[in-house]
């Protein structure tokens, strides 16, 4: 049994960490910490564990934490809980700038400790067993990413989020693109952007081998305009990426499951640790660089 500490009150860390820590038979969930003491009171009550009010004291109760919290805070919770030898289980991105995600790399790195970044698509299986299979048939010359998303719709539970609204399409939608798009066309090694109107944002990038891949992104798009889709063309011809035959539950479901088996084994390669998690920060930095100063920025190995 796997003990975790819980960082974060809102609604994602309260749908999906706590209730999927709960579900998962060899997870325990052992406590909760938010920078709102009566929110991170009641998800506590909530689950019959007790509120902390302080980060190292709920470190020094767990061996894990699930970190469900803007990147920004995010990326110091998750260096604190690698220097104390806790093992991360991550939400995307990993951070808001490069060095904040070399930060969490390095405490990672040097404390041994293993690591997930909960990439949500990546976790449904048949998502996965695509990736793998489209990666292999290789030939692929270019990527279109098309996700139109509205946070501001009502009743949506992340209209009312701050960093959400700050940091638009690019860094909330754009590291699950990204997810997809990298395990099937490699690093990127140029990145141009853009804005368009309603909060879009256009990628245009270079991968290693020369393919491209072109990506359009709004956290505000008109009701009838939503849409999420992804499609790969190449010498094999048209593949498009199937939905997830989960919901977010069931895929964070998958995520506890490969960090224990990250703990277990003592293998800390994975294909969305913390490192996957910086190149991702990588690519959204640059492309911030890119469209603020309208230059492609190249991306040093």
């Amino acid at each position: 049994m796997l003990r975790f500490g819980l960082f974060g009150t809102g609604h994602w860390a309260a749908r999906t960490h706590a209730a999927g820590l709960d579900a998962h038979p060899r997870a325990e969930l052992v406590g909760v910490w938010g920078r709102d003491p009566e929110r991170a009171a009641a998800l506590a009550t909530r689950h019959g564990v007790p509120a902390f009010n302080d980060v190292d004291t709920l470190l020094d109760a767990c061996d894990a934490v699930a970190v469900a919290l803007p990147p920004d805070v995010q990326a110091g919770i998750a260096v604190r809980a690698a220097t104390a030898g806790r093992h991360l289980l991550l939400d995307k991105p990993l951070a808001l700038s490069l060095d904040e995600a070399d930060r969490v790399v390095a405490a990672t790195r040097s404390a041994g400790v293993a690591s997930v970044v909960f990439f949500t698509q990546r976790f449904h299986p048949n998502v996965d067993g695509f990736l793998t299979a489209t990666a292999a048939a290789g030939g692929w010359q270019h990527a279109r990413v098309t996700q139109f998303a509205s946070i501001y719709a009502p009743g949506s539970p992340y209209g009312g989020s701050r960093w959400r609204r700050e940091q638009g399409a690019l860094w909330d939608i754009g590291p699950h693109a990204l997810s997809i798009v990298l395990p099937v066309l490699g690093r990127v090694t140029r990145v141009a952007a853009m804005d368009g109107p309603g909060g879009l944002v256009h990628l245009l990038l270079t991968h290693d081998g020369g393919a491209t891949s072109a990506l359009s992104l709004t956290l505000d798009a008109p009701p009838t305009a939503l849409t999420r889709d992804v499609v790969f063309y190449g010498d094999n011809g048209v593949e498009a990426v199937p939905p997830g035959d989960g919901n977010a539950l069931t895929a964070f479901g998958t995520a506890v499951d490969q960090l224990l088996g990250q703990v277990d084994s003592g293998d800390r390669d994975h294909r969305c640790d913390v490192r996957f998690g910086r190149e991702v920060v990588a690519v959204l930095a640059a492309a911030e660089t890119a469209r603020a100063e309208a230059r492609t920025i190249d991306l040093q190995p």
